[in-house]
Parts: C-alpha cells; structure tokens; sequence
C-alpha cells in the first residue's frame, strides 16, 4: 500500500490530520460546489449519477442506506433520484454538511467515519462519493464500515484513481498543476487546500490495490470498474452472508 491513510503534512498524526482535513473543507465550503463544476467540466454530476445507476437495482423502499463523508449532498441526491429507500447522510464537516439540506430530505448525521453512532449489521449499502482518500486510516475506516453493514450489504467507493494511462496520467498532472491549483487557489482563496486536493489523488492506493485492500478488511467479492479512461474508479465490495 502507498499509504495507510491521509497525511496533508509531514510529520501529523492521525488526529492532527483529521483536524486539518475538517478545517479545510470548512474553509472551502461556500464554494465548493462552484468549483467541483468548474474543475471537472461539470463531468463529477456524471461519475456520480453512473455509481446511482448501478447501485440502484440492489435497492428497495426498506434498504438503508448511507451515504458517508457525504459532504454538500450531491451522491446522496442522485441515490434518491435513482430509486426510494431509506436515506442517511454523515459528514464530519458540518460547513459541508448543512449545504446538504437543500438538495435532500434525508436525516443528516455529523460523524466521524472510523467511529459511526450506529449498530452492528445496521446498514444495506454504504457509498463514499471523493472521500475515502481522506480518511487518515484506511484500513481502520474498512473495520468500522465492515461493521456497520448488513450481511450481504454492499459498499461502493467512487474516487479519483491512478489512470491505467501513461497519456492519460500525464493530462492529470498538467490539469492538476496548472489548471487545479491556481484555478482552485484563485477562486477560493485557500492555497494550501488546492495543493492538497491534487496531492492526496497522487498519494492514494491505485484500484487493483485499493480493491486488495478492501478483501484484506473482510471483503471476499470485490469489482471495480474506471470511468472516463480512468481518471475516476467505482469500487463494490459485498459483506459475506
């Protein structure tokens, strides 16, 4: 694994991460949606109305479903969009997590993801929509979500990922240092953030080890599939019955 978890800076723990993490996208929230639209094209509504599209046959009006590290609600409304069920959004950011009221209806949570206020076997599906990569420990964040999810339930993470690509790889990179950066710095007012956006996406586990990942926490059936010549991955992984 290239990292077990976030670290924005050398040297910060797990908890001082997590600090500076939470602060940051407080910091961007009032414009954070702006940007999502302006620094994907408007392509992050496609990557997320795909994941509700393909999760949704697994559904019914009794699943429970979480949507975690939900952040202004955009995966959650599009899971609500694809088919009825019984919806949650948690965030740890509450910034981030009250511009969720005025896409969705659903009971909105502030927590923490490696330690969830809910029960045992308590949940159908779990999806994580460009928030895994900042958790400060991916293997402890696996536990807690392996915990919470019901026999047979799923989970599906949807993340910007290491293309397959050398030219496609190389495009990030020049989109990332000179488009990203000083659009994101510019528009929003916070360097440091826009420099930690690019940078946790080229620290993260690339799919095929993000995928070992998920079968090392307990995990046996895991897929996972690129969109768009893989700059983003949809992983789904089922908890053994």
């Amino acid at each position: 694994m290239p990292a077990d978890g976030t670290r924005p800076q050398p040297g910060l723990t797990e908890a001082q991460s997590s600090a500076w993490v939470r602060d940051m996208f407080a910091r961007v929230a009032p414009r954070y949606d702006l940007l999502n639209r302006l620094l994907t094209l408007q392509i992050d509504r496609l990557w997320r109305w795909r994941t509700a599209r393909r999760l949704a046959p697994g559904l019914s009006p009794q699943s429970r479903v979480l949507d975690l590290c939900c952040g202004t609600g955009d995966l959650l409304a599009a899971l609500e969009h694809a088919t009825p069920a019984r919806y949650l959004g948690a965030d740890f950011c509450l910034p981030m997590l009250v511009r969720t009221r005025a896409k969705s209806p659903a009971p909105l949570i502030e927590a923490d993801g490696l330690k969830l206020p809910l029960r045992d076997a308590s949940l159908h599906l779990i999806t994580i929509g460009f928030g895994f990569r900042n958790f400060v420990n991916y293997r402890a964040a696996l536990t807690e979500l392996f915990r919470v999810l019901a026999p047979g339930g799923r989970l599906a993470i949807l993340e910007f990922t290491r293309p397959p690509y050398a030219l496609v790889r190389a495009w990030m990179a020049f989109w990332n240092r000179f488009v990203l950066h000083p659009l994101g710095h510019l528009l929003s007012g916070q360097q440091d953030a826009y420099q930690y956006l690019p940078d946790s996406v080229a620290r993260f586990p690339d799919a095929p080890s993000l995928a070992q990942l998920m079968r090392d926490s307990g995990f046996p059936h895991v897929e996972f599939s690129y969109f768009d010549l893989g700059i983003v991955a949809l992983h789904i992984a089922t908890k053994p019955l």
